[in-house]
């Protein structure tokens, strides 16, 4: 039986149309081969003896017959498996890189390598002492003049340090939260990124619906999603809310979090975004502080956060579940952990609490600083005897308010030259200088078994092991982290050899096509 006569010309025209659309589409990859985020694209496609219904009725050589291709969607080249595993790792890359940069913003208060510093000051010091010990200098009041001018250099840098330190751990709350600042913190940019996504949910859905892709729609979206990743752990799922095939899936953004009640940890879930449910400004839920903004700025060690989840189709908002902190419900990763963590944790080594922070450092100071105002003023007061009980050289108890006395600075009170001999009081300070700490004559303080000296040294060695096991772990989570961007790149990314060589491909196909059409036309011509 001789086919219809212009079945063929159908099928060539069909294969015509796909293939201008393959060739639409390459240059649509070619084109935006360096747009950042863009995910490659291509042509689904079908044949219509297989898909169109009539083909169930028909027999015999008829249905062998091919009727052409059917253009189906565009869709994007992507694998959402290589999807999850980016996330996760950017999630564990963003912490250390987080905590790095801390880490670097404390060794500009403790790494003494290039400047004189507080263990010079130390130095400064027993060098005084060590020149006041003669006996025929101790009555001279240029060598107590020297000494008062190097305890004043020593107590002016403890203070700065000190000031330091608190700066540095406003900064890093100021990162958490951005209020007062110019810049966003992660609490904005997470709330924005929640916002953003939640209104794209709404928009592709509505797109899809009416058959438009919007898979530009779709490679923003992935982008906000790699970005909120890397501030707190995610797991993003698809489901078909209507549950019949053909209908768009919406897309669910889950945190995942640990929660330890009575000693016992479990992983929970609160969901941020929930696909389309509720409609814009329902679809998803923010992060807000857990307290007041001046209660916390004033003492940025004290600071939590909250989260609520989506309201979706609930008549009532969501209470926001509290206590987000160190110590409290805690992330895997994140840069907003590595905040919470810094901010948080006093690196006590017990459970929980491992991450020497601000807290860590500045109670080091502190001690430190302690330490020297206790031994100082007992060995002189001892010297001088009961009348001088209430003088001390020195005044304060902590690196921020460490200072000369009035007494000493007005003359009111002077190094002793009592004892068994005019430079003993002299003698003892300057074995204090270079004794440990505990030791018999003062076991309540503690600087770890080291001098006033060696203690500066100790911290700062205790802070480059941290920066440096922190730097090889973020090294190892970064090489990782781009090779798994590479994995995606070579799915996802456009290529210019492979798309030079499917429009080549794509070429010669709609040439053959229509080579077909004039082949027909020919017979037809027979006929």
């Amino acid at each position: 039986m001789v086919r219809a006569t212009f079945s063929g010309f159908s099928t060539a025209l069909s294969a015509l149309q796909a293939n201008q659309k393959r060739l639409d589409i390459t240059g649509q990859n070619l084109a935006n081969m360096n747009t950042v985020g863009y995910t490659r694209q291509q042509l689904e496609t079908s044949s219509f003896n297989y898909t169109h219904p009539v083909s169930h009725y028909m027999n015999g050589s008829q249905v062998t017959v091919g009727y052409g291709v059917k253009m189906d969607k565009v869709s994007q080249i992507r694998d959402p498996y290589l999807d999850v595993q980016y996330r996760e790792q950017i999630a564990d890359s963003s912490y250390n890189d987080a905590l790095q940069t801390a880490l670097d913003n404390l060794s500009n208060v403790f790494d003494e390598t290039n400047i004189a510093g507080i263990r010079q000051a130390f130095d400064d010091i027993q060098s005084t002492l060590t020149n006041m010990q003669d006996p025929s200098k101790i009555n001279n009041p240029i060598y107590e003049s020297e000494l008062q001018v190097r305890m004043k250099s020593l107590t002016n840098l403890l203070n700065e340090a000190a000031r330091q330190l608190e700066a540095e751990e406003l900064a890093e709350f100021q990162h958490l939260d951005g209020t007062g600042t110019s810049e966003q913190g992660a609490i904005q940019k997470i709330n924005e990124i929640l916002k953003q996504v939640g209104d794209l949910n709404v928009q592709i859905k509505q797109n899809q619906i009416h058959g438009q892709p919007s898979l530009e729609l779709l490679d923003e979206r992935n982008i906000l999603l790699d970005e909120l990743a890397s501030y707190i752990p995610i797991e993003v799922s698809y489901y078909n809310e209507e549950k019949f095939e053909g209908w768009p899936d919406d897309l669910k953004v889950e945190m995942v979090y640990s929660s330890t009640v009575n000693g016992t940890t479990t992983t929970e879930r609160l969901t941020l975004i929930d696909g389309t449910k509720g409609g814009s400004g329902k679809n998803y839920g923010e992060v807000t502080l857990d307290g007041t903004y001046s209660t916390i700025v004033n003492d940025p060690t004290t600071v939590s956060l909250a989260f609520r989840e989506a309201q979706g189709e609930s008549s009532t908002e969501p209470a926001p579940v509290t206590g987000f902190k160190a110590g409290g419900k805690t992330f895997s990763s994140g840069s907003v952990q590595a905040g919470l963590d810094m901010l948080g944790q006093a690196g006590t080594g017990a459970s929980g609490d491992t991450v020497r922070g601000y807290q860590y450092y500045m109670k080091s100071l502190d001690s430190l600083a302690n330490s020297f105002i206790t031994v100082i003023n007992t060995i002189n007061k001892d010297s001088l005897g009961a009348a001088y009980t209430g003088k001390d050289l020195l005044t304060g108890d902590k690196a921020a308010n460490i200072g000369l006395s009035n007494d000493w600075i007005s003359g009111a009170v002077k190094i002793s030259r009592n004892g068994e001999s005019t430079n003993d009081t002299v003698l003892k300070m300057l074995a204090a200088m270079t004794n440990t700490y505990p030791n018999d004559e003062f076991p309540g303080l503690n600087l770890d078994g080291n001098s006033f000296t060696d203690y500066m040294n100790h911290v700062s060695t205790i802070l480059a092991n941290d920066s440096r096991i922190n730097q090889s772990t973020l090294e190892t989570n970064v090489t990782i982290l781009n090779g798994i961007q590479e994995s995606r790149d070579s799915i996802s990314a456009v290529s210019l050899d492979e798309e030079a060589t499917n429009m080549m491909t794509y070429l010669s196909a709609y040439n053959a096509a229509s080579r077909l059409m004039t082949t027909l036309d020919e017979a037809l011509n027979t006929l």
